[in-house]
């Protein structure tokens, strides 16, 4: 059974944009502590954080990973997380959990969108963090430059350098601390082996000057020290690390380091500067919760012997060995084969070993506590967003919000016989990505995959197929369609008789049809007097309204907003039934809906786009090509804000055109809002499209 003391644990998470060195850091780690004998790298496929073979291939991240190491008494817990867009939610969800954050940013690079997107998960969830900039071995190399940028991009947190480097490019071989004044100067073999040595005389008087700013910098953390450094101009080694700790804490600031991952240079550093800047579970503040009946707000206190709660962050489906749940405790503590309580499912779960993980590695203990970030195999009921708990002291946390997925395709088995499969196969892979949404169009009967880009949906298919055996064609799906009628037609009369020997069919409908408001669906009138037509037949005449108007008389499309008035008719006491009047009402419908100016609808999108401030001519200009309609534009803070409606058959393929209009920065929401009727010249195609696909299944 493995006990660390809560206050010696150190919960951490490296995020940044995607391809700027975060998994490789984090292998760096794990070999200078011991987990790893080998320097993992991405480009081989021998990362241990990069396991899962749609990762290996693109040598991208895609899920969350996580892992544990030891280091000068201290046990930390890592997060490795995705920077790419169609995968960011996981570095959200894992943001909650972590207690500091790694901002990793590439010597050669600049703070692009994905950055600014962790950085402000951060600020949401109220995470400290460390700016390690790294790939300072590649060319055009430059700490202070990248430095200076993210000063720039998040001025009320700003990033000070804490380190110098040892040369650039190609000559780089080490860092200067300049609190401690001292110089790490590494051997280029990737061994991590380092001497600690005087500062090189070249050097001097640059680090004189940037340590003078840090420590500049460091004394307004702290009213008395300012006072002592501007009496004296000088503080003591240790009083800079307290102030560097507790601006780091206070988010007033944001320590900037750098290194080499594939040199494996300026690592070690690192691993104590997150001792020295980053807090334990112990020093988080209470987190807070509801009640899971009466809705009252819950605090639970980071110790020991509070009452249990934890919180689902991740799940990973595997085939064979089930579900795995990944969680961090909060409070309190929780042995193996023991009970625990979903309040968010209202279910009792059984715990049976408790894991800690290393990559795709589960490593049994028999214990979790405070600040613990373990996995928890084949519980029945629970998922990603749960929280596990004291059944006598419940408490439910509020979930993680998902963004919405931005591209849809329909999706359909290449062997027959497997839509059961694919159907439970894609509700196995939601319990681990609740990014993905799975639908059936009632309309167009189609099951639909929903994602939050277009990598995003490939990745789904080759997880369908590796891990289910299940082999699908995407396509894109069928805009769903209606027909109303603008006109309104009195008078409509169908009579259907059919004398065939023996019993016949007779039954004549009178109808007046006229269009209802959009949105009103459908209104049936039984208007009928006097007995020309018995009332028993009234229920099989609107039920032959109904199945007509499942297909449209202009593309069979479903109408809507539409009003029958049935007032009059006509029967035979021997040749009337049901199924006569059914007819009848079938027929005498269509002929109406024909003569009262039939119109094709489309559906209308509500849709919020966030771009930034130098794209929106372009990205306003784009929406108006689609039809759309723009409705706002509001400023948040360097982006645009605009919301539009635009028709759905126009964005279908949105998303990667915004990709190339905004250079990757810019998102976009959008939800269904209303019908609208299609322009005649676009109707006419649609229609004779739609006739086309018809004639070819017939």
């Amino acid at each position: 059974m493995r006990r660390v003391e809560p206050n010696f644990i150190r919960n951490v998470g490296t995020f940044g944009h995607g391809g700027e060195g975060k998994t490789s850091l984090v292998e760096a780690l794990l070999f200078d502590t011991g987990i790893n004998t080998r320097l993992g790298r991405v480009d081989d496929g021998s990362a241990i954080m990069d396991f899962e073979p749609e990762e290996i291939n693109r040598k991208i991240s895609i899920s969350a990973s996580l892992a544990h190491f030891d280091w000068n008494k201290h046990f930390f817990y890592i997060v490795d997380t995705p920077g790419y867009a169609n995968f960011i939610f996981e570095a959200k969800a894992s943001m909650r959990i972590v207690d500091g954050a790694i901002i990793v940013i590439g010597a050669n690079s600049e703070v692009k969108v994905q950055t600014e997107t962790v950085w402000a998960y951060a600020n949401e969830f109220e995470v400290p963090r460390i700016l390690f900039v790294s790939k300072m071995d590649m060319e055009r190399a430059d700490f202070l430059k990248v430095v200076e940028e993210v000063r720039k991009a998040f001025p009320s947190q700003p990033s000070i350098p804490v380190q110098l480097p040892i040369g650039s490019s190609g000559e780089f071989k080490g860092v200067v601390d300049l609190i401690q004044k001292k110089a790490y100067l590494y051997q280029r073999d990737g061994s991590g082996q380092f001497e600690v040595k005087e500062i090189p005389s070249e050097m001097e008087e640059e680090v004189n000057r940037f340590r003078e700013k840090l420590i500049e910098a460091l004394v307004e953390m702290d009213d008395q020290l300012m006072e002592k450094y501007l009496e004296s101009g000088e503080i003591t080694i240790e009083e800079a690390i307290r102030c560097l700790r507790k601006g780091t804490l206070e988010r007033r600031l944001v320590p900037a380091v750098c290194g080499s991952s594939l040199q494996n240079i300026g690592i070690q550093p690192l691993l104590d500067l997150m001792i020295q800047c980053f807090p334990s579970p112990l020093e988080k503040k209470p987190i807070q919760g509801k009640h899971p009946k009466t809705g009252e707000v819950e605090t639970r206190e980071p110790k020991e012997d509070a009452p249990f709660s934890a919180f689902i962050f991740k799940t990973i489906a595997d085939p064979f060995a089930g579900k795995l749940n990944l969680f961090r405790v909060y409070s309190g503590s929780i042995n193996a084969d023991s009970t625990v309580y979903n309040s968010k499912k209202d279910v009792k779960e059984r715990i049976g070993q408790i894991f800690l993980m290393e990559g795709k590695k589960q490593k049994p203990i028999g214990f979790a506590s405070v600040g613990d970030i373990v996995a928890v195999a084949k519980l029945k009921d629970t998922s990603t967003g749960d929280t596990l708990c004291d059944e006598k002291k419940p408490i439910v946390f509020e979930e993680t919000k998902v963004p919405l997925p931005v591209i849809t395709y329909a999706i359909a088995p290449k062997a027959k016989g497997d839509e059961e499969k694919i159907t439970a196969s894609l509700a196995r892979l939601h319990e681990e990505d609740p990014t993905m949404m799975v639908s059936r169009d009632e309309q167009t009967g189609e099951i639909l995959l929903s994602g939050v880009g277009q990598t995003h949906v490939e990745v789904i298919v080759e997880k369908l197929k590796r891990k289910f055996g299940v082999e699908v064609n995407l396509s894109t799906p069928k805009v769903p369609y209606k027909e109303t009628i603008r006109g309104t037609k009195t008078g409509v009369i169908y009579r259907h008789k059919k004398q065939t020997g023996g019993r016949g069919q007779f039954a004549e409908v009178h109808f007046d049809i006229s269009p209802l408001p959009r949105g009103a669906g459908f209104e049936f009138e039984n208007a009928l007097v006097g007995m020309n037509v018995p009332r028993n037949f009234v229920p099989a005449v609107e039920k032959g309204i109904h199945e007509a108007m499942q297909s449209g008389v202009l593309a069979g499309y479903p109408v809507v907003d539409v009003k029958v008035r049935f007032y009059d008719g006509k029967s035979h006491e021997v040749d009337s039934s049901e199924m006569a009047f059914k007819i009848a009402a079938i027929m005498c419908f269509k002929k109406g809906i024909a003569e009262a100016n039939p119109v094709l609808l489309e559906p209308i999108m509500k849709v919020e786009v966030i771009a930034p401030e130098e794209t929106i001519g372009d990205v306003i200009g784009d929406l108006n090509s689609r039809r759309g309609r723009v409705l706002k534009v509001d400023a948040k803070g360097n982006y645009q804000v605009i919301q539009a409606n635009v028709p759905m058959a126009e964005m279908l393929k949105y998303a990667p055109d915004l990709n190339s209009k905004t250079g990757g920065r810019g998102t976009f929401t959008m939800e269904f809002s209303h019908y609208e009727e299609v322009p005649s010249h676009l109707a006419e195609k649609i229609i004779a499209q739609a006739k086309k696909e018809k004639g070819k299944e017939d």
